[in-house]
């Protein structure tokens, strides 16, 4: 999703994000065979396969680029976030059409993603602020009980539901203590322990054994990354255009509305 960098972003050191860019391609990849073998390819094609391993890649890549760039490089990470909301409420129209077996209303994963990134962005900002005794105790946990709140009603009308909300605040804690980690065993273990939660929650998200290990897999190599992998990758050889990146979500959504509309009149 979009960002605005800055080179003075919070006080982090900011380690390579060139990961990024094969992170964008290789995520709308992933999303659309996804969403192909789910609402237009033929059930009796028996692609089930390819929804439960490529696409179970998806979203956890989706998050882990949402939490890193609200992490390092956005200089407001909570207008980072409702600028992908401006991308979910664009989406929802096309997303609630598609084919379903339930008819309960979901709000798309953009949703999902805003959400995360803002819930991650507040709480680590009222961490920072009790450090720097500006917020007292009774604030703060003022501020988790209604952070929690929001999670837990919330959770129960996003894509990926509460787990789904959950994993970018905790990318970010994660994120944040790999790549501050020092050099001596303690930091590191310290470290080693931070992304337990993140792989916790990603083998919850998924039914099957299949899609559990590609979204378990795919946070993993995302924390080595931020353990410091990220800088020997070098730049995307070809940067996605900065519309299709914005518009991809929402405009392969209409199409596929559309393929579902003229099918049905059809058939």
């Amino acid at each position: 999703m979009a960002q605005s960098t800055s080179p003075d972003a919070g006080t982090l050191s900011r380690p390579s994000s060139h990961w990024t860019g094969w992170g964008q391609w290789l995520a709308l990849i992933t999303m659309t065979v996804d969403h192909l073998t789910r609402y237009v390819l033929p059930g009796d094609w028996d692609l089930s396969w390819a929804g439960s391993s490529i696409g179970r890649i998806a979203f956890p890549l989706f998050a882990a680029m949402v939490a890193w760039h609200g992490l390092f490089n956005t200089r407001n990470p909570l207008r980072y976030s409702r600028r992908i909301l401006v991308i979910g409420l664009v989406a929802q129209l096309p997303y609630m059409m598609m084919p379903r077996a339930s008819d309960a209303f979901i709000l798309n994963v953009c949703f999902t993603l805003a959400t995360g990134l803002a819930l991650g962005t507040l709480v680590r900002q009222g961490w920072q602020h009790y450090q720097q005794q500006t917020l007292g105790l009774p604030w703060l946990f003022a501020g988790a009980a209604v952070g929690v709140t929001v999670w837990y009603l919330l959770g129960f009308w996003v894509e990926y539901g509460h787990n789904g909300l959950l994993l970018i605040p905790l990318l970010m804690f994660a994120m944040h203590a790999l790549s501050q980690a020092e050099s001596h065993f303690q930091a590191r273990l310290w470290a080693g322990l931070a992304a337990f939660p993140v792989l916790w929650i990603a083998g919850q998200m998924n039914a099957s054994d299949m899609a559990k290990s590609f979204t378990v897999g795919t946070c993993l190599i995302v924390l080595m990354l931020a353990a410091g992998a990220a800088q020997r990758i070098p730049p995307v050889s070809l940067v996605m255009p900065r519309r299709l990146w914005l518009a991809w979500y929402p405009g392969h959504f209409a199409l596929i509305a559309l393929w579902v509309l003229l099918i049905g009149q059809l058939a």
